[in-house]
């Protein structure tokens, strides 16, 4: 049995994190902070959790909590984990990152992507980008772990197979999300009506997540790559959609385009295709993933234009964050990856 702390764990990902590790059968959950909610039982802020579990939140640090752990979660926002980070690894403990702050391993990408000189540039290196998909082996072996962005997770996923077929012409990625990407605290912009009913482009370039795709697809194609990224916010509440698309003047068939994914895919547990022409859902769509740990994926080519098309479905608060961690943590500790995360999508949603 290994002992769990996740600090922040009244948000949103902080709270799938406790839906997914309170049925974990090798987890027992020893400290879950908020400094809002201290002393407050986890169900009055996760009501979905009433019944299910009866512990209170805690106001501890995230050190004094990390230290009654073998692992902890931090679902801390960008800025904040790497605050903490060097004091906890003092400890020994095992570290699961939920923010941006460790997963660039080029510290001056920060400088260009988060405005800021990353404080601690020589840890970077140390932390295993928490994508098993891509990151198996090394997740084996890992102490510290930083958990992808939601949105680079679903375009990392799609583009992947297609390294090999990556030009000198940026890829384009566009990307649709649903408001619980946007976190708990309201705003503005985001309580209900002005959220409702939107397709909003929010951050139609210069997206922080397109730094994770030119990294790892940059990896897997053996050269630097550009992404040129976009995001809108649009009326669901919770998943993702990404349509990627690559350039390229080679010569391709789509039966080439499905060896390429079958081959990369073919043992992974969470990867589905969603290619049905005669189905409901013939493409990759949000709806039929939300609350698994599933990222679909599909492709088309468009011969007119030289144009590959990928495209990849998650639930952000599963895949795209919490449970990409868990799985990230099986592997870790030497457990079946699909521990506690081997649940249906729910449908209709």
């Amino acid at each position: 049995m290994v002992k769990v702390s996740i600090v922040g764990a009244s948000g949103y990902v902080g709270g799938e994190l406790v839906r997914i590790l309170v049925r974990h059968p090798n987890v027992e959950l020893a400290s879950l902070t908020s400094r809002q909610y201290a002393g407050e039982y986890v169900h009055k802020v996760h009501p979905n959790l009433k019944g299910i579990l009866n512990i209170r939140f805690t106001g501890e640090d995230p050190v004094t909590a990390a230290t009654k752990a073998d692992l902890v979660f931090l679902a801390l926002p960008h800025k904040a984990s790497v605050k903490v980070v060097p004091e906890i690894m003092k400890s020994g403990v095992k570290i699961v990152d939920m923010s941006a702050d460790f997963r660039l391993k080029d510290p001056e990408q920060y400088k260009i992507w988060y405005s800021y000189e990353h404080p601690y540039p020589d840890l970077l290196k140390k932390f295993v980008y928490g994508l098993p998909e891509l990151h198996r082996d090394e997740l084996k072996n890992a102490n510290y772990v930083s958990a992808p962005g939601c949105m680079a997770t679903s375009s990392i996923i799609s583009l992947a197979p297609l390294y090999r077929y990556v030009s000198d012409v940026p890829l384009i990625v566009d990307a649709k999300i649903g408001s619980s990407g946007a976190g708990g605290k309201p705003s503005l912009s985001t309580h209900y009506s002005e959220r409702y009913g939107v397709i909003r482009p929010y951050k139609p370039a210069g997206h922080r997540h397109a730094a994770e795709i030119e990294q790892e697809i940059g990896r897997l194609a053996g050269k630097k790559v550009k992404v040129g990224m976009s995001a809108h916010a649009v009326n669901i509440v919770r998943g993702i959609l990404t349509t990627s698309h690559i350039i390229t003047d080679q010569q391709i068939t789509v039966p080439e385009l499905w060896r390429a994914y079958r081959e990369f895919y073919k043992n992974e547990p969470f990867v589905r295709f969603m290619m049905d022409k005669t189905g409901i859902y013939k493409y990759p769509d949000p709806k039929v993933v939300v609350g698994s740990n599933f990222a679909d994926v599909g492709f088309d080519f468009d011969s007119h234009s030289g144009r590959i098309v990928a495209l990849g479905a998650i639930d952000n608060l599963i895949k795209g964050a919490a449970g990409s961690a868990v799985q990230s943590m099986n592997l870790m500790l030497g457990y079946d990856e699909k521990l506690s995360l081997d649940v249906p999508a729910i449908h209709p949603v």
